[in-house]
């Protein structure tokens, strides 16, 4: 037998729960994980909350683990059982002691990392990979925008940044954050609960403001991250922790600039196992060398069973980087 987490109707945290199950074999081109830690994104609440409704209910939950593979489908030539593995794209039931993955979804663990660095690290690095290396490919001594600097896909991306000798400009809600976003590799941070973001993008640039915008906060900062664009610039628009962007007015981007827009997702950057290859290795390079540190805190470490809590701390956004659930 093994433990996952599903919920029957769309709502709160309240609506996860753990249920016993039978894990069926892999499929011809699938491979059976046992999950030895599953990272928690905050799109996983807007598939709970029906924001982004799975194909049916009761669903599972979550796309991302680490583990070692315990069966292979018939199909499946390039990876082994005992293989020690990471994924991000697995279709939902990563929540789950035993989950069973598209082979061309899995990458191969390297030693040099655990499976708590990889289950913390893989859907948001890949996330920031794509962000900055595809959809605009920062340059060395380039300032542009980050919001939500310290929270998971944020750390990695101060880091990504600092290596790539571009100067991320981080939003942060605290004093707290914003010392973790500068440990991190920020070259500036702006407290948004004290300064106004679009008047402190224009001191720190000299008033030349900045060529791209990274936005997953949406609803709450649409309008004023298009203000801290230059003319032409390129407004990257990937989550939606406040609400979704709704009812926008393309002229809006003519008024400000003749401004560029686009709302991207891994699905559209990574789609095939050799452009898994290229996102993961290049990753993987920069945490095996230290230079991406993924460090997750015991309290944002919870048993399977205990998803409720996690998601309720992390939606109070009381939490700082990656969390994780331990099977």
């Amino acid at each position: 037998m093994a433990t996952r987490i599903e919920f029957h109707k769309h709502g709160g945290p309240e609506e996860l729960h753990a249920v016993e199950f039978n894990p069926a074999d892999p499929a011809e081109n699938d491979v059976q994980v046992e999950n030895k830690a599953i990272g928690i994104n905050y799109i996983d609440t807007y598939i709970r909350s029906g924001l982004y409704p799975p194909p049916s209910l009761p669903s599972g939950l979550g796309t991302e683990g680490a583990g070692v593979v315990s069966k292979v489908g018939s199909g499946v030539t390039h990876i082994k059982a005992g293989d020690r593995v990471v994924y991000a794209q697995s279709g939902l039931g990563a929540y789950s002691s035993v989950h069973n993955v598209p082979a061309d979804k899995v990458a191969l663990l390297p030693d040099a990392i655990s499976y708590e660095q990889a289950a913390a690290s893989f859907l948001k690095g890949l996330t920031v990979f794509y962000l900055l290396r595809k959809t605009y490919e920062i340059k060395p001594d380039e300032p542009f925008l980050f919001h939500a600097a310290a929270g998971g896909v944020g750390l990695i991306a101060c880091q990504w940044a600092k290596a790539l000798g571009a100067k991320l400009i981080g939003t942060v809600g605290s004093a707290q954050k914003a010392q973790r976003a500068l440990d991190a590799g920020a070259w500036q941070v702006i407290n948004y609960q004290e300064e106004s973001v679009v008047e402190r993008v224009k001191e720190i640039t000299g008033g030349k403001k900045v060529r791209v915008v990274y936005d997953s906060v949406g609803k709450d900062t649409w309008e004023s991250s298009l203000d801290c664009l230059q003319r032409r610039g390129l407004m990257v628009s990937f989550g939606n922790s406040s609400g979704p962007v709704t009812g926008v007015n393309l002229g809006i981007l003519n008024q400000k600039g003749s401004l560029f827009a686009t709302r991207p997702s891994l699905n559209g950057y990574v789609t095939n196992r050799e452009e898994l290859e290229e996102a993961s290795n290049e990753l993987f390079s920069l945490i095996a060398s230290g230079v991406i540190k993924v460090d997750v805190p015991d309290e944002q470490k919870f048993a399977l069973s205990d998803a409720r809590r996690a998601h309720e701390m992390l939606e109070s956004r009381s939490t700082q980087g990656s969390s994780l659930l331990i099977p």
